[in-house]
């Protein structure tokens, strides 16, 4: 059934995804109903999938596949919400292909990860607060590249998928929204951490706290700039993408060596 379901997940944001590319590739208004429909019918199918590979074992199984997963159902859940209130459909075609991604490797890969047991409610709050954070800072990168597309074919004069976006000062709010949102959830997840991790050197979690507190640094030194200084355009941009890069080395990246490499649970 797990397996069915994230299956029937998967073919439903790859219709989705279609769908929405072949009407950006004619310069078509995106059928947002029809696109946010299927990505809709597919979210609870992949959390029944996820909820099974997550909780498989009597743990808690937060392999590097697994959070791939999670992150993609997450963003593209976002990507959702975001779209029924605000004309950015074109933001699903990063989100729905990535939690595609996520569910077949969760269903068909295979990582010498071992089920957490015995997690205190402290861990468990660190955990999805991180996961939150990660989730929301991942999609506001997404936001900040399509952004950044959206500047430069303005300034060329090219219009294409941009008739189907909002103006640029609206994306530009948008996307400090997500940034800010992404950080206050990251600064609670980091103070969790260290409340509740007695020793993160034992538990392989040096480097990641490292990468998380340079990520943490470069998010609060753009909303401060941005506060002050009034920072926009470019600037963002490039902090953003700065700020994600550090956060993807510091979790995707700690994980898979620590996973796929060093065969160590992180």
């Amino acid at each position: 059934m797990p397996t069915l379901a994230g299956l029937s997940a998967a073919l439903l944001y790859v219709l989705a995804s279609l769908l929405l590319a072949r009407q950006l590739v004619r310069h078509e208004t995106p059928h947002t109903a029809r696109i946010l429909g299927l990505g809709a019918l597919a979210l609870p199918l992949h959390l029944v999938s996820l909820q099974a590979a997550i909780y498989a074992g009597g743990g808690l199984d937060l392999s590097l596949f697994n959070m791939v997963s999670l992150v993609g159902w997450l963003i593209a859940t976002l990507s959702i919400a975001m779209s029924l209130y605000q004309p950015v459909v074109s933001l699903t075609l990063g989100a729905f292909p990535l939690a595609t991604l996520g569910i077949l490797l969760s269903l068909f890969a295979r990582d010498t990860y071992t089920p957490l047991h015995g997690l205190s409610p402290g861990v468990q709050s660190h955990i999805l607060l991180s996961i939150l954070a990660y989730s929301v800072l991942t999609f506001a990168a997404g936001h900040a590249v399509l952004l950044a597309v959206q500047d430069r074919h303005l300034r060329q004069h090219r219009r294409g998928f941009l008739q189907t976006l909002p103006p640029l000062v609206t994306m530009e709010r948008l996307l400090f929204d997500l940034i800010a949102i992404g950080f206050v959830l990251l600064s609670v997840a980091i103070v969790t951490g260290f409340l509740t991790l007695e020793d993160f050197f034992a538990q392989h979690l040096a480097h990641k706290t490292a990468f998380t507190l340079a990520a943490w640094a470069v998010f609060a030194v753009l909303l401060g700039g941005r506060h002050w200084l009034g920072w926009r355009g470019a600037t963002a941009i490039r902090f953003t993408l700065w700020g994600f890069a550090l956060l993807l080395l510091g979790f995707y990246g700690s994980k898979a060596v620590l996973e796929l490499v060093l065969h160590t649970p992180a």
